[in-house]
This record gives structure tokens, sequence and C-alpha cells, in this order.
């Protein structure tokens, strides 16, 4: 899951104070080593991308610590957080959740007991972060095989809150599951229509639909969430911008060529695009007559600049006067730049490449 953090002082001093007692609250308790002083730390609840200080606990002078906190009404994901180190955690109803860690190696080398959700919740944050320590292309090896893996937890439990973990979880600026990879909106969906069907009242069910909604791109947008979720297809988000020339060109319409596109977002001005080109050109320049072409957004804040860049590229090069504020990167749910995604000759965003160096034997499969 994507880490955000937001300061909620309203809340936080009304969670805080209600902490301080009642029957109707769950329990963290555990041990932080290694620490010569008092060790603080802030427990966290997930809002649907947001964090919120639920409240916070500092340990004693050998290390142990213990906190209880109102319950909450439905499932949720909280961490325990420490500095810019977290740990995460489920919690039903009345938990005790145990964790047990250090200081030097607070989120790495951790346990997280007393529910087997939260077992389950570590499992993974331990795989994630063993996987996202590999090099690009065993990592993504690793992550495919283990999508499959967690697939099959997920349809075990739709509705779980393990499974809106995972559906939410990254490794490093990449999600697990992209809405706008057709084979990842699938497990979304079973998701969404889990916590529709099962959870109607939880607030994470409003925000699954929309992400499915967003996904399936209904060319009704009004149409409703049906009980039971079938994806078929999806429809590309399009585009329609400007190049050097002044001509506009829409990506729905390069779809509609049939050919294999690698849609890129990228500033010009940045010092990774050199390089980044450079990586592009190559793969352009020995796949082109196979049908392959390239629909390369930039978000420069110069559009001069830009002009400059653009005037030298021999694939399609537009620019959005909306730079890093753009609606377009938070359309294709764009964490980083440079990024790629790659569609195939269907028309269907089949994968999304935030490692340059990997395109080559991407594209290499869809060719």
């Amino acid at each position: 899951m994507k880490n955000k953090y937001i300061l909620v002082a309203a809340m936080a001093a009304s969670l805080m104070a209600a902490s301080c007692g009642g029957e109707n609250e769950f329990t963290v308790s555990g041990v932080v080593a290694g620490g010569c002083d008092t060790v603080k730390m802030v427990v966290e609840l997930s809002s649907n991308g947001r964090w919120l200080i639920a409240d916070s606990v500092k340990t004693t002078g050998n290390g142990e610590f213990s906190v209880g906190i109102p319950a909450p009404s439905n499932p949720e994901v909280y961490r325990l957080r420490y500095g810019r180190e977290m740990i995460y955690f489920p919690i039903d109803s009345l938990d005790h959740i145990t964790i047990n860690t250090d200081v030097k190696n607070f989120a790495t080398q951790f346990t997280v007991g007393g529910s087997h959700d939260a077992v389950s919740m570590m499992n993974i944050d331990k795989r994630a972060i063993e996987i996202g320590a590999l090099q690009a292309d065993k990592r993504a090896e690793a992550i495919s095989a283990w999508k499959k893996e967690l697939v099959d937890t997920i349809l075990v439990n739709p509705s779980g809150i393990i499974s809106y973990y995972i559906i939410n979880k990254y490794i490093g600026n990449d999600p697990l599951f992209d809405p706008l990879v057709k084979d990842d909106l699938r497990i979304i969906g079973a998701v969404a229509n889990g916590y529709y069907t099962f959870r109607p009242n939880d607030p994470r069910t409003a925000y699954l639909v929309n992400v499915l909604r967003n996904g399936r791109l209904y060319h009704n947008p009004n149409t409703a969430v049906s009980d039971t979720l079938q994806i078929d297809e999806t429809s590309l988000l399009d585009i329609t911008l400007q190049d050097n020339d002044g001509v506009e060109h829409s990506l729905a319409a390069l779809a509609k060529e049939r050919k294999v596109i690698l849609l890129s977002f990228t500033v010009y001005t940045a010092e990774f695009s050199p390089s980044y080109n450079a990586i592009l050109a190559d793969v352009y320049g020995k796949n082109k007559n196979k049908g392959l072409e390239i629909f390369q957004l930039s978000f420069d804040g110069d559009e001069f600049q830009w002009r400059q860049s653009a005037v030298n590229l021999p694939w399609i090069t537009v620019y959005d006067p909306a730079g890093v504020q753009s609606a377009n990167l938070s359309r294709y749910n764009v964490t980083q730049l440079p990024l790629t995604y790659v569609i195939d000759r269907n028309g269907e965003i089949v994968e999304r490449v935030s490692d340059p160096t990997q395109l080559a034997n991407v594209v290499r499969r869809y060719l």
C-alpha cells in the first residue's frame, strides 16, 4: 500500500482522549530492542491512501510498550510508525496484536502476531521486501509468480481485509495490481464485488467500486456496478494533445491502427531524460518496422525547452501544458517518472514498465 502521511489534529486528539481506557479497545504491545533511550512511536489508521494518527506510544526502559485504542467498526489496516519506518497490521475487533522488533531494523526484522490476518500481512510485507531487493529482471519474474499465489489468497476471501491490502500493495513505486492492466483489473473487480456484496457499508466499498468503474471505463459513466462483476474488456483512456508542429494526436485513434504502443510519461528537462530516450530510440529503431509506435507525453514546465527536445525525436511527442499537475498522471496511475505502459494490438494496456532497461524484453513479447 502506498505510504502517504497526513496529520488530522482534531481526529488525533479525539482518538487519543478515547484511548485512555475502556473495554471496547484493541491492544498493541511488544518489544523494541536496542534502544538506549525511550523509543517514541505512533499508531496510524489507513483511510483509503491517507494515514490518520490513532495514538502514540513509547517504550519503557527495557523496550516494552503497550497501547489500547478504540476498536474500529469495520476491519481496518493500522501501522506502527517509528520515524519513517512502518510495520503494518490489521485489526478486526478486540484483537491483541504483538509486535517485536529492534531500533536498527524496525521495518525489516520484525514479527507480528495475535491473529491469522496479522501473520498473513506480516508475511506479505516481508515477501515484498525480499522481492524489492532483487535485480530488475529477477524482480519482474518474482512478482509475476508471487501474484499467482496472491490471487489464490484473494479468491478464498475477496471481502477480507487481507485481500484489500494486497490489491493496494506497492513494491517501490509500482502497484502489485494495476487497474489499468486487464488481468489485474479482474482481480481488483473480485475484491470490489466481495465488498459490494458482503460489506456494502464498509467505507472501502465506495472506494473500490470507484477504482473498478474507472478501470472498466463504461461508455455510460452512470452504469451501476452489478452484483456479479464480469470484466471482459477495458477501454483505453484517450489522450489528445498537440505535437511540436501544433498537430493533434489521439492515443485512442492510434490504438485503432492495431500497433503495439509504448505510452511514455516523461519530463525532457529531467536528469534521467537523455538516457531514457536513448533506450526508447534503440527499441523504436529495432521494432518500428514490426509495428511499434511510441506515444510520449512530456510534462515540462518550460514549453520552449520541450520544443527544442521534441523536434529531434522520431516518434509521436505531445506536450501536456498542465505539467506535473495534469489529470493524465492520476488517470494513468503514474507514481514516478519516467514510466511506460505497453498497449497491445487490441488496444489494451498489458504491462506497466518502471525500469526502462526492461523495455526491449517486454516489447519483444508483444510484436
